[in-house]
Formats: structure tokens, C-alpha cells, sequence
């Protein structure tokens, strides 16, 4: 034991502890090409084993932000990890890729491995679900650094799709139309007003408000995980001609749609042709925030919008529901810039 470096506030033993802990979470996500064991020095993957022509390589990176405070006062650890995980996989399905690979960066005050091992359960499963593997990571131990009982994490993932399938929005065109896929709540993103919000009304995290239309006390609500979409979109992708995919993250409808559009485009937004959870009315009225500037800061209820030729969208839709996700075509792309939401 390293005596020294003990009473410098870094435990070694408890580092193993958490290796010993997250071996079979991460044994979990093995998938074809994977190579090595956890615990080697870099994490390997054999792109040959997956027989593509031209692959190209998309790779991704983020974090869960203030969310991590509600996990925080909720003592609840085992879900974050989907959300790291869901903020990189659905980024590099944004280009058509297949995410292949996930790491992700743990670091702590004081190393609980318990904890850690409810976080990387988290990102095990986010993983299970975008078919991609873990292939390493870190969890770091650094005294003085986070208050005790916070952490924080961040994650990487590589994706790869033929070069010849790549969605780079070229093929958007004024007339296609929207198909928005429901999401599951505020996902990972305005968590700094959110928080803010339930501050400034001095809302309980452990309370049931029935606007919420949720048997689940709101701090549980909020920390629901975000959606990952990769394997029904993938699907999509491949029975259908996708022009376009926009990951609706920060910045909301405003932002994130755009990206996928030419200089001289922009979309006409139907609002009314999907649900609005909620969870953005709760935030509207007790925040008194404006309804468009709403749509400037959320997902409003949509986590991912595809583009397409108009005489493809229900068959999307319909490959969607067969996933389990609630989709519909929520308006068209325009030749005026700029995002019209009526």
C-alpha cells in the first residue's frame, strides 16, 4: 500500500476496487471487432473485422453538464451514465455512423466505488443500447479538486459509416419534409436553467407535482435519460434516403437544425404535430419564460429530426414505431433562413 500517497487523500486500493467492479458491465458490451481486456493502456478495436469498403471515421465527445447536480441531491448514480453516453452515440449518428467504441473519464474527490460502479453501470447499458462497446476508460482520484460526494464525467466514441452513405446534408433540398422522434424529457442539455427554475421557486426535488403527470417526484423526472436512437435510426437510414439528421441537444430547434442545412434554407416548424411533454410546461410557467425562447433553449419534446423526400416519411415513421418511438412529420424545409415555429 502507498502509505504516502494515502494520506495525500488518494486511495489506490479503492481504484482497484473499481476495477474489480465494472469488469463484468464492461464484458457486458463486447461486440465484433473489440480486442484486449480492460485494463490495458489504450483500448483496441479491429476496424478490418467489419468488412468495409471505404470506412470513415466519425468520432464524438461531451459530457452531462449541471445535470450531475440533480444526481447529486438525488443520491441516484446509475442513469448519468446512459446520458454520456447518449450525448456522444447520437452526435455521430448525425452523419449516418454506426458508433463502434465508448470511453469515458470518471473523476472524483475522494474515489467511492460504489459509486463508480453505478455510473459505469449507466454507461454500460447506454452502450448495450447504441450496440457499441466500452472498450476503457478513467476514473480519477483527485483530493481538493470536487466537493465530497460530486464527480463529474465525460465520454468519446468512435463511429464509422462508407464513405459512399455518409450524411453530410448535401442531399437537403427546400420541400423535404421534418420527421421529429420524440424524446424522453430535457435529455442532457439547459440544465443551468432548470435548476435555476426549481431554485428560484424553491421546488422539492422529492415532491410529486401532478403537472408533471408522473407518479415520480420531480428530481426524478429531470434526471430521466436521454433517448438513445441509434439502432431504430441506423434502420431508418437503411430502408429509407436520409438527407439530413439533427440532434436536437443545446441550443434547441434554433441551433441544432440549422446544421444541417444550406446558406440559403431554413424550416417552418408545426408545433401542435407532436407532443410537448410536461416537463417544458412545468419549466415554462414556473420559470415565466417566453414560449419561443422555449424552442431557442429545449428539445420541446424532440430529441432527433430526419430529413427526407416527403414520399419516405411515413415509412420512417412507421420503422420507428416498430422500435418503440413516437415520431412525426413536424414541418419542412423552406427557402427562407432562419427557424419559423408556429
Amino acid at each position: 500500500m502507498a502509505i504516502d500517497y494515502e494520506k495525500a487523500g488518494v486511495s489506490l486500493e479503492a481504484g482497484y476496487d473499481v476495477v474489480r467492479r465494472i469488469k463484468k458491465h464492461v464484458k457486458s458490451t463486447d461486440r465484433l471487432g473489440v480486442m484486449g481486456n480492460i485494463g490495458s493502456f489504450g483500448g483496441m478495436f479491429d476496424l478490418s473485422a467489419l468488412g468495409k469498403k471505404e470506412p470513415v471515421l466519425v468520432s464524438g465527445t461531451d459530457g452531462v453538464g449541471t445535470k450531475l447536480k440533480l444526481a447529486f441531491a438525488m443520491d441516484k448514480h446509475d442513469t448519468i451514465g446512459i446520458d454520456a453516453v447518449a450525448m456522444c452515440v447520437n452526435d455521430v449518428l448525425a452523419q449516418g455512423a454506426e458508433p463502434l467504441f465508448f470511453l469515458d473519464y470518471v473523476a472524483q474527490g475522494k474515489t467511492r466505488p460504489e459509486v463508480v460502479e453505478a455510473i459505469v453501470s449507466g454507461v454500460a447499458e447506454g452502450c448495450r443500447q447504441a450496440g457499441c462497446a466500452l472498450t476503457g476508460g478513467e476514473t480519477a482520484e483527485m483530493p481538493g479538486m470536487y466537493p465530497d460526494g460530486e464527480y463529474d464525467i465525460a465520454g468519446f466514441t468512435t463511429g464509422v459509416v462508407e464513405k459512399s452513405e455518409l450524411i453530410d446534408c448535401s442531399k437537403v433540398k427546400v420541400g423535404d419534409v421534418l420527421v421529429g422522434i420524440a424524446s424522453t424529457g430535457v435529455h442532457s442539455n439547459g440544465f443551468s436553467l432548470v435548476r435555476k427554475v426549481f431554485s428560484d421557486n424553491e421546488l422539492d426535488l422529492h415532491k410529486v407535482y401532478p403537472e408533471l403527470e408522473s407518479d415520480q417526484p420531480l428530481g426524478l423526472v429531470a434526471l430521466t435519460p436521454t433517448r438513445i436512437y441509434v439502432k431504430q435510426v441506423l434502420d431508418v437510414i437503411h430502408q429509407c434516403n436520409v438527407h439530413g439528421v439533427a440532434h436536437i441537444t443545446g441550443g434547441g430547434f434554433d441551433e441544432n437544425i440549422p446544421r444541417i442545412l444550406k446558406d440559403n434554407m431554413g424550416v417552418h416548424v408545426n408545433e401542435g404535430s407532436w407532443e410537448i411533454l410536461p416537463i417544458f410546461r412545468f419549466l415554462e410557467k414556473y420559470g415565466k419564460i417566453d414560449h419561443r425562447e422555449m424552442f431557442n433553449i429545449f428539445n420541446m419534446g424532440i430529441g432527433m429530426v430526419l430529413a427526407m423526400d416527403a414520399s419516405e416519411a411515413e415509412k420512417a415513421i412507421e420503422i420507428l414505431a416498430s422500435h418503440g418511438d413516437k415520431a412525426s412529420i413536424i414541418g419542412e424545409v423552406t427557402d427562407q433562413p432562419g427557424v419559423v415555429v408556429e
